[in-house]
């Protein structure tokens, strides 16, 4: 009886740790799964995907201060931003990669420094990221066409959504609303 007992433990320590192994080998397969490039739809003929550049690429394209906040995950200082304050009617779009991305009438004034919206022109449009940077998590939110870094998102903003997207100035780039048909022809 002595010897069966040491048998049974090793036979159930089998069985557990092949049933893990299957397990994890299931769950494996089942998050591979192929995915499609995202697309956009701008306007009614226009169809954005996915952007990817090397970071050679992207220094090329942006500038100092463009580079480090898009990639580096940077931030600008409150109040020195060129939309903090900007009251006109348009479309921002992603500086990086031309996705619009907010739209003046989700615009608000915060009080915070940085131009705040309390809603993406489309919830697709926008892609989020947990960070820690500062020691406590927070909400980053990224252009879901080229992973720009844009700010970070908040529950205290006003209806309808509470959320208050707080977003660098440099990370977008403002179309004035008669200027947005010239915008979209240009992107064709």
């Amino acid at each position: 009886m002595k010897d069966i007992i040491p048998i049974a433990i090793l036979m159930l320590l089998f069985i557990g740790c092949t049933s893990k192994t299957q397990n994890l080998a299931n769950q494996t397969q089942s998050s591979t799964q192929v995915t499609q490039t995202p697309q956009f739809k701008i306007g009614e003929n226009l169809v954005l995907s996915r952007l990817e550049l090397d970071e050679g690429a992207w220094k090329e394209e942006l500038n100092e201060m463009e580079y480090y906040v898009l990639r580096e995950k940077g931030t600008e200082r409150a109040f020195t931003g060129e939309y903090w304050d900007n009251k006109e009617d348009g479309i921002y779009v992603c500086n990086g990669c031309n996705l619009p991305l907010y739209s003046s009438e989700t615009k608000f004034k915060s009080g915070t420094g940085w131009p705040s919206y309390y809603a993406p022109i489309e919830e697709n449009r926008i892609a989020t990221s947990t960070d820690y940077d500062i020691g406590y998590a927070r909400t980053e939110i990224l252009c879901a066409r080229c992973d720009g870094h844009l700010g970070h998102v908040f529950d205290d903003g006003p209806p309808p959504t509470g959320k208050r997207h707080c977003v660098n100035s440099v990370s977008l780039r403002f179309i004035k609303k008669g200027d947005y048909d010239t915008f979209l022809k240009q992107l064709d």
